[in-house]
């Protein structure tokens, strides 16, 4: 059962945000999908958001988009980034340290999923594992003084898949070397990203840090996450499902990474989303928190490894 939504029948939604002028916002993967929209309503309450893209072109295109719709005074902007490559991660992080003084909230929204075929990132990693959680623990930890420094957020967004494959991190095959399966190798990576979430929520509890940080889930959204990198099947059943009106637009999926990043008096111990129908869709709220997902020796040895895989020491 989810818990009663304390935001009401109609769950959360934009219409509570009030002025944002003064507020700068960075997110992840924000030329299509949730984080364009999430971008959008960001800006439509006059914050500042800095994209990390990969790729110029729709960066560009999509800036053009947001100014044409809100107009030209919109403040938004891009820094390359791309999550499959840490030096890329590094590199931007240093852009953004460069540029940009004040993070009221860091929205790690990229993410690749359903790779039909076991994949590497530069850097040796299984690709969905390297991107959304590797990329973004290293991406987190090196903007995390700054997040600090301005008392913001972290804002992980992960997915209902989490509680599909083993329910837990396969320490001993990282990569999938053996059996290797789209679903659970993406069920890992989001996994890993929400126990790297409650992790570093302790850690910033003991070392007395005022850093907050929140995980939710976007539901089932009209995105562009399931690319031709999926399986023929897969895109199929997708694209059936969305047909059958299983699925929720964008817009409605950017809700719960919106609320995390500006809604005041959440809970962090906790997993927002939409909190209808299987959790696909409807209000916006609290929904149910997996046991598994907290699992403290689980934890603390995925952030070890994602330490050590990386290269970066936090600083806590």
């Amino acid at each position: 059962m989810n818990a009663e939504n304390t935001f009401g029948p109609q769950g959360w939604t934009p219409e509570r945000l009030g002025s944002l002028v003064g507020k700068t916002y960075v997110i992840t993967g924000a030329t299509s999908g949730t984080g364009f929209e999430a971008t959008r309503i960001l800006l439509s309450k006059g914050a500042k958001v800095v994209m990390l893209n990969r790729n110029p072109d729709k960066s560009a295109a999509a800036i053009a988009k947001l100014k044409d719709v809100l107009g030209e005074h919109a403040d938004v902007s891009f820094i390359r980034m791309d999550l499959s490559e840490l030096s890329s991660v590094r590199r931007a992080a240093a852009e953004v340290l460069a540029k940009v003084p004040h993070i009221d909230a860091l929205i790690c929204n990229a993410a690749i999923a359903q790779i039909a075929k076991q994949t590497f990132t530069v850097d040796g990693f299984e690709s969905q594992l390297g991107v959304n959680h590797y990329g973004h623990f290293l991406l987190c930890g090196l903007l995390f003084d700054r997040i600090e420094a301005s008392k913001g957020r972290i804002v992980v967004v992960a997915s209902e898949g989490y509680k599909m494959g083993l329910k837990t991190i396969r320490f001993d095959d990282m990569n999938w070397d053996k059996n290797y399966h789209p679903n659970k190798a993406y069920s890992q990576s989001k996994l890993a990203q929400m126990m790297f979430a409650y992790e570093l929520q302790d850690k910033i509890k003991a070392a007395n840090k005022d850093v907050k940080v929140y995980v939710c889930h976007p539901g089932a959204s009209i995105t562009s996450l399931i690319r031709e990198n999926a399986s023929l099947a897969t895109r199929i059943a997708v694209s059936l499902m969305m047909k059958a009106g299983l699925f929720q637009t964008a817009e409605q999926g950017a809700y719960p990474e919106v609320m995390c990043a500006t809604e005041e008096d959440l809970k962090q111990r906790a997993y927002y989303g939409p909190s209808g129908r299987w959790n696909w869709v409807g209000p916006v709220g609290e929904c149910k928190l997996e046991p598994f997902a907290l699992d403290k020796a689980v934890m603390d040895k995925l952030w070890n490894l994602s330490e050590e895989k990386t290269g970066l020491r936090w600083s806590l």
